[in-house]
Parts: structure tokens; C-alpha cells; sequence
């Protein structure tokens, strides 16, 4: 899955999707292509809330500059970000609660840290071959589970 496919297939077609499989291209693709977004949005609106400012100190309009813009992209993507790290956990044939729990434990002082790093390394890890009990492999469809076929 390419760049351009990842983001119609996380944005239009699995928006808030949380049943199935996404790939590892799938959920690296988005990542980048969210963070590129997020980065252009806060240049973009930064730079223009600089000039509208005038130089003259009032920094609340700075803020509301880049605050506003940068909000509406999270509150536009935060599910299918959410649908699309849920799919990844069902590649590692992991249930979605496992992130919903890690994320829960993720705000313990120190230990989030671990947590996030165990969400990364899932992230990170090539999902299961063959179909698994969330649905068939997003890499090979026609793969099926049978060892001796």
C-alpha cells in the first residue's frame, strides 16, 4: 500500500472502522502523512498569525492563530487514528482493548512511558500471516491458515 492509498483508505473508506486488519504500510503511511499535516497546518497558520499580529506582542492572538486550526485537524483525525491503531493491534491478532488499556495506563506517572514505548513496539511488529480470528491478511487476501493444504 502506497502513500496516496493509505490516506483514502484510513480518511474515506475505513474512517471510523475498528473491525479488521490494517497493515504496517497502512498505519506508517497515515502516521507520516498526519504529521506532515499537522507540521504545515501549525507553519502555515503560525507564520499567518504572525503577520496578522503585527509584531505588537499580543501573543493570545498567535495562539488562537495556530491553536484553532491545529485543533480542528486532531478533532477531525483523532478516529481514524484511533479505528486505524485498533486494526493495527488486530494484524498482531490482539484484541482493541489492549490499546484502550494501555492507553488508560499510560497516564501512571514513569510508567507511561512503558506503555507507550509496548504501544510503539506493537505498532512496529509485522502483523500475524494467514487470516487470523480479526479477518485475512491485508497483505495476502488469498492466504489462508491450513499448514498442510
Amino acid at each position: 500500500m502506497g502513500f496516496g492509498d493509505a490516506i483514502r483508505t484510513v480518511l474515506k473508506e475505513k474512517y471510523a472502522t475498528f473491525s479488521g486488519r490494517a497493515s504496517r504500510s497502512e498505519y506508517w503511511w497515515f502516521q507520516l502523512f498526519y504529521w506532515l499535516a499537522f507540521t504545515a497546518v501549525a507553519i502555515v497558520f503560525g507564520g499567518l498569525g504572525a503577520v496578522l499580529s503585527g509584531g505588537d506582542g499580543n501573543a493570545a492572538s498567535l495562539y488562537i492563530a495556530i491553536g484553532v486550526p491545529i485543533g480542528l485537524l486532531a478533532l477531525a483525525t483523532v478516529v481514524p487514528l484511533i479505528a486505524l491503531q485498533v486494526r493495527r493491534f488486530h494484524d498482531r491478532n490482539l484484541s482493541g482493548w489492549w490499546y484502550l488499556l494501555l492507553v488508560v495506563l499510560g497516564v501512571i506517572p514513569y510508567l507511561g512511558i512503558v506503555f507507550s514505548i509496548a504501544i510503539l513496539v506493537i505498532s512496529i511488529l509485522k502483523g500475524t500471516d494467514g487470516p487470523n480470528k480479526f479477518g485475512p491478511d491485508p497483505l495476502r487476501p488469498e492466504a489462508t491458515a491450513e499448514v498442510f493444504a
